[in-house]
């Protein structure tokens, strides 16, 4: 791909965000019925290709069970309130409470609480009696400290998830993670990320990893960008993780690795747009947390508004838009694409002619003038 010269001294490559892009409906068309958005990943199939991302904002038992009825994949974050906390209803109510200029200091005091290995236990058995896919994240700083109490709790999935996760980190001050050897020892399927780019995923895929997380620094409720100065623009960062996981399935013979989308799919055109790109599923934040069964009730933060030493992310307002089912089924009640994303996906699937989700991957995409 041709770089652009930024000045003398440096060249970047141009990258495309979802509002860059468009589809293009090709010469068949078909019934939205006769679609399916069904995807699966090992042994595990799900009715439509939506993750409840690891956030205190989304995901609590209560909306995970309501979300695995729904056909989705729900993932509990093993390392927010409700593995530090009992009954950490008042907190979250508290935190939707606090007024802006008080936030940050507040959740790091209310995340400075320790991790019980008991409440993460307790958790994933109370989402195992639910009857749905038993799916946990935490970040691989923590991965090796309570792995174990994860998978003998009985978890299906494991999500290893930070802002940027990658097969060969260096530190001085501690043994990092062999993700290539910890995959390897473990039963179940791990799901990595975030990668931005085809070798970092590359990288990830061959450790063995089921599936690797998209995208970092785009969501709703990250400054990723401001602190930081990192950002990969979503649809360009997709198609790149794509293109890895091509090569290395002939590289593999054969192995298939799951691209998802992680971050800045805020309306049904961008999920529409991430699976056009080449994603199999998407992990959705901000856009579940705005269903009246979330329990940041109207609000939405991640595990960078709380960082004890570096917070880059905020505490954002996205409001109640509908019950979950009606932000993924509908009936919707406004044209902005918050609500019936899987309805929308169904028509976009349609009206551009293909029956699945591995077909619509090949769809037309263009460069927008907007």
């Amino acid at each position: 791909m041709t770089e652009i010269e930024i000045g003398r001294g440096k060249r970047g490559r141009r990258a495309y965000s979802f509002d860059d892009i468009a589809i293009v409906p090709s010469r068949r068309t078909r019934d939205p019925e006769d679609v399916s958005v069904g995807w699966q990943i090992d042994a595990y199939h799900f009715d439509i290709p939506v993750i409840g991302a690891p956030m205190d904002s989304v995901t609590s038992p209560d909306s995970a069970a309501a979300l695995g009825a729904l056909g989705g994949l729900p993932v509990l974050d093993l390392e927010g309130l409700w593995t530090r906390y009992e009954d950490p209803e008042p907190l979250l109510a508290e935190i939707a409470a606090l007024d802006p200029e008080h936030v940050t200091p507040r959740m790091q005091q209310i995340y400075a609480e320790e991790i019980k290995p008991e409440l993460i236990a307790d958790r994933i058995k109370e989402l195992r009696r639910a009857g749905i896919t038993v799916a946990g994240a935490l970040t691989p700083q923590r991965t090796q400290q309570h792995w174990r109490t994860v998978v003998e709790a009985g978890v299906d999935l494991f999500v290893i998830r930070g802002t940027t996760v990658s097969a060969e980190h260096v530190s001085s001050r501690a043994e990092p993670l062999n993700l290539k050897r910890f995959i390897y020892e473990l039963d179940v399927p791990v799901i990595v990320g975030g990668a931005a780019t085809y070798t970092a995923a590359l990288h990830l895929m061959r450790t063995g990893a089921a599936g690797v997380l998209v995208g970092f620094g785009g969501g709703a409720a990250h400054t990723t960008r401001r602190a930081l100065g990192i950002h990969a623009p979503t649809a360009s960062a997709i198609a790149d993780v794509a293109a890895a996981r091509r090569d290395y399935l002939d590289e593999s013979g054969g192995r298939y690795v799951h691209v998802i989308a992680d971050g800045g799919i805020g309306t049904s055109g961008d999920l529409v747009k991430a699976i056009a790109c080449g994603a199999d599923a998407a992990m959705l934040g901000a856009t579940l947390a705005r269903a009246s069964e979330a329990p940041g009730g109207g609000y939405h933060w991640g595990h960078e508004a709380h960082h004890q030493l570096l917070p880059r992310g905020e505490r954002v307002r996205v409001g109640v838009r509908g019950t979950l089912k009606e932000i993924l089924f509908g009936p919707g009640r406004s044209a902005d694409g918050s609500t019936n994303l899987i309805g929308a996906l169904r028509r976009a699937m349609a009206t551009t002619g293909y029956s699945d989700l591995k077909e619509f991957q090949r769809v037309e995409v263009v460069v927008s003038p907007y």
